[in-house]
């Protein structure tokens, strides 16, 4: 029964709302009826005791509004108490239960409370709260007391039973307590909060402490910006005084060149000797650096750059000496000292501020900048009504006067005005080809898996400049490079010759590779690199070495580069204005290994994808209008069996004219067995609008051949289309009659044209047919290739040039050197590739050297051919 009442006071202190609410009390006849439960309602405590017939049935409702319907509370308690006038059965009881009161000021279930949980009664003796009764239903806290307090009898034991069933409308689980201390616990949960609530203020308070503390940084802060400001201010006066003392130094030095009388020549001296020693002190010690800059070490040859031009000088700071074009002094600045042939002209920045008095006005303060002058406060209005002067300029983006450019010799597109700067005709823009070509030699203390080749050669730096072994362009257009190559390597498995664009210092992309397979007794290889881009002012081409498979050691003799050829890299320019078009396509890998094989490719880069693009299959290229296309397709391949090393591969084109495709060249390469190697192929040809150019490799039948093909170039299509009315192309193969053989020493190369004819190149001679005459002015690119058996230690392959004039000796334009014939193959590969510049009544024909052996047959069937290509200059 204790529990029971527990349980009761439990659900009225979860349960109850509003102490002031206070509950209605029906007594009489018709509050008469059966306990019932509300529809509206959940039971959740019920709560029994024995009845007792003597008590009259009490029922108590909760709260009526004025409207006369119950007020809605989730929390409202209603407790109904059943007390029949009669008791008859075995549920009665004859005594009744005593009470449990400790005092007479306990009443209620209160007193069944242990005396620690036991309301103080004095909290109700005193203030207001006398005339708030403990009797007093109405006005009782306590919604326990106030219930039972009622019912004095609930508390006898042995009566008749009395019912008492309480409603909480509380939702399933909120409230269900199972033990007796459920008031500390409730205690126990407000001392919570109140800790909580504690602890909240007291993080609101550090964090207006943290943002007192950065209001505090910042107010820092800005008086050290401050300060920094103050700083530079006077740093500015200093340089203002600075400028007037050098103004009056000047001016006496100036006075000392008209004054003559000794007397006044010495009393200048003798106010400027203190500043005359101080600049002499700095002036030794800037020479002195000078000296010790250029000192050579004394065990080291003194080398020569040999014969510069005019116009360069021989620099020595790099590892080599090599000749660099002379430094032109740019606008705003005056000469201090001529380009000589040990050193670069020196130029010195003009102070316009000192020179010229008044520049600015007096309301405006003058800052002299390189090449120029600022004025304070100078708007664009002013400025254009000639603020700057004569000669100058005003940039609106620097926002100061600059010098005027002087054209000298150069024709003059635009003057010189007061907002805009005078264009000069650039000599390279008038041209629509160039051609340029150097040398090639491998890099000092570069070391695998990259080693960097340097390229060297002369320019008068308006087309390309070369800076530390690399190839700077300075003009728009398109570029179509080659690089003859001949080298020993000892690497295992092979090394990568590659040829690389940077567009700027984080992005670049290889254009080409050559793969040169691993051979016994490192015998000398050959081969050639070759790539066509659109290229920008600075961009960058460049060449190295690779080793994929990281195999080669760090030693500088590992690979041995043949430095004695002649131009190995040569370059052909077109302009924009030619409308020609450049492509790059990257071949697909294969997924299997092949004997014949067509390679598929996807596009790397287009100038214009609407006059060249790749065919419906991706197999061939297919071109909008016609013209000539000059192309080169590079594919890397691994090969199995002894058929591959005795037989070799061939590498054809096709064009494909009105849906019937004929070969138009092939290239022979010897095999390999479990050998990675590479396979290249070169030729310029006339196409016409709707042709197709498609590609093709052979390999014998018993041979395993696997293509590969990634984003480093080592598998690469690379091509340029230019229309017919600036270009040409002419095709010829290596004739059947007078070919050299037995032991030949520089003997010419006869050839048969294969191609249509031209106005502007022709195959002229009377019996032989050795010469390629030009009859008009413009630029060259050819390639020959051949194939051949000997038993030579070296075969040279050289490209000859001779200009109209009798009696003018031919000079080398081009030479690729092969080594021995590969071990088992039965045919052996040598070819080169350049570009040079021709005239009208040039002469260029092709010879064979062999050192040390004999030709014992150069094939005219196949593998040995010419092409070239012409552009008007």
């Amino acid at each position: 029964m204790e529990t029971q009442r527990f349980l009761f006071l439990i659900c009225l202190m979860m349960c109850g709302g509003d102490t002031e609410r206070t509950p209605e009390i029906c007594t009489g006849a018709h509050c008469q009826r059966s306990p019932s439960r509300s529809p509206d309602h959940q039971s959740r405590y019920s709560i029994y005791a024995p009845r007792r017939p003597s008590v009259p049935y009490t029922v108590i409702h909760p709260q009526h509004s004025r409207t006369g319907s119950p007020k809605v509370n989730p929390r409202t308690i209603t407790a109904e108490v059943f007390n029949p006038q009669r008791c008859s059965g075995g549920g009665c009881h004859g005594s009744p239960r005593p009470t449990n009161n400790d005092t007479n000021e306990c009443k209620g279930i209160g007193c069944k409370l242990p005396v620690r949980m036991r309301q103080d009664p004095k909290q109700h003796s005193t203030g207001s709260d006398v005339g708030r009764s403990r009797l007093s239903f109405v006005h009782m806290q306590d919604r326990a007391e106030q219930v039972l307090g009622e019912f004095p009898e609930l508390g006898t034991r042995g009566g008749p039973s009395i019912g008492i069933q309480l409603t909480c409308d509380i939702k399933p689980g909120t409230n269900e307590v199972h033990s007796e201390d459920a008031l500390v616990l409730h205690l126990h949960l407000a001392k919570g909060q109140d800790k909580l609530v504690a602890q909240l203020q007291g993080q609101q308070a550090e964090v207006k402490q943290l943002q007192n503390t950065l209001r505090e940084q910042q107010n820092a802060l800005l008086a050290h910006q401050r300060e920094i400001l103050d700083q530079q201010r006077i740093m500015f006066e200093k340089m203002d005084e600075v400028k007037t003392q050098y103004n009056l130094l000047l001016d006496s030095v100036k006075q000392l060149s008209v004054q003559g009388p000794q007397g006044v020549i010495e009393s200048h001296l003798d106010g400027l000797q203190s500043q005359v020693t101080t600049f002499s002190q700095e002036a030794f010690a800037m020479h002195k650096m000078n000296m010790d800059a250029s000192v050579t070490d004394a065990d080291r040859p003194l080398l020569g750059c040999g014969s510069c031009r005019a116009d360069e000088y021989c620099d020595f700071s790099a590892d080599r000496p090599r000749c660099e074009k002379c430094t032109v002094c740019p606008p705003g600045f005056f000469l201090v000292a001529q380009c000589s042939i040990h050193a670069d002209r020196i130029c010195q920045d003009r102070d316009e501020c000192l020179e010229i008095p008044n520049l600015c006005k007096e309301r405006n303060q003058c800052l002299n900048t390189p090449g120029g002058f600022r004025c304070s406060g100078m708007s664009e209005r002013e400025a254009a009504a000639g603020m700057c002067g004569h000669s100058y300029f005003y940039n609106s983006e620097m926002e100061e006067c600059q010098a005027c450019t002087e054209c000298d010799s150069q024709p003059m597109t635009s003057p010189c005005s007061a907002l805009n700067d005078a264009v000069c005709t650039n000599p390279s823009e008038s041209k629509l080809s160039l051609s340029w070509s150097g040398n090639v030699d491998l890099a000092k203390g570069s070391a695998f898996p990259e080693k960097q080749l340097h390229i060297r050669g002369n320019s008068d730096g308006s087309l390309l400049s070369c800076t530390d072994g690399w190839l700077v362009l300075h003009q728009h257009g398109l570029v179509w490079v080659d690089h003859n190559l001949a080298l020993k390597h000892g690497c295992r498995s092979f090394i990568q010759a590659c040829l690389r664009l940077n567009a700027s210092e984080d992005e670049g992309r290889d254009l080409s590779g050559m793969r040169l397979e691993q051979r016994e007794g490192k015998s000398l290889q050959s081969t050639s690199v070759s790539g066509a881009t659109s290229v920008e002012p600075g961009h960058v081409l460049y060449l190295t070495l690779k080793s994929a498979t990281n195999q080669c050691s760090q030693d500088s003799e590992d690979v041995h580069l043949q430095s004695s050829l002649i131009s190995p890299f040569s370059l052909l320019w077109l302009s924009h204005d030619t409308g020609a078009v450049a492509m790059t396509a990257q071949a697909v890998a294969s997924a299997h290994y092949h004997t014949n094989y067509r390679p598929a490719f996807r596009t790397s880069a287009i100038s214009d994808p609407y006059m060249v693009g790749l065919t419906h299959d991706n197999r061939g290229v297919r071109f909008r209008e016609s013209g000539t296309v000059k192309f080169v397709l590079q594919q890397a391949l691994y090969s199995m069996g002894q058929a591959c090393i005795s037989e070799g591969f061939y590498l054809l084109a096709y064009v494909n004219h009105n849906g019937s495709s004929a070969e138009l060249t092939r290239a022979f390469k010897p095999g390999v067995h479990y050998r990675d190697t590479s396979i290249s192929l070169s030729a310029a040809t006339a196409v016409d609008s709707g042709d197709m150019l498609t590609f093709e490799i052979l390999a014998p039948a018993q041979c395993n051949v696997r293509y590969f093909g990634d984003d480093s170039g080592i598998s690469m299509l690379s091509l340029v289309w230019i229309p017919s009315a600036v270009s040409t192309a002419l095709s010829a193969s290596v004739s059947r009659k007078g070919l050299p053989s037995g032991a030949v020493r520089n003997k010419a190369l006869f050839f048969h044209q294969t191609s249509p004819a031209v106005p502007q190149v022709a195959l002229a001679g009377t019996k032989d047919h050795r010469d390629f005459i030009f009859r008009e002015a413009g630029t060259a690119s050819v390639a020959l290739d051949l194939r051949l058996i000997h038993s030579c230690s070296l075969i040279k392959l050289t490209l000859l040039q001779q200009s109209g004039s009798q009696g003018v000796q031919p000079a080398p334009v081009a030479q690729q050197i092969g080594g021995h014939m590969p071990e088992g193959s039965v045919w052996a590969s040598v070819g080169l590739r350049a570009s040079f510049q021709v005239r009208n009544g040039t002469v260029i024909f092709a010879t064979v050297d062999c050192v040390r052996g004999r030709i014992n047959q150069i094939a005219h069937d196949a593998g040995s051919s010419m092409s070239i290509l012409w552009a008007v200059a």
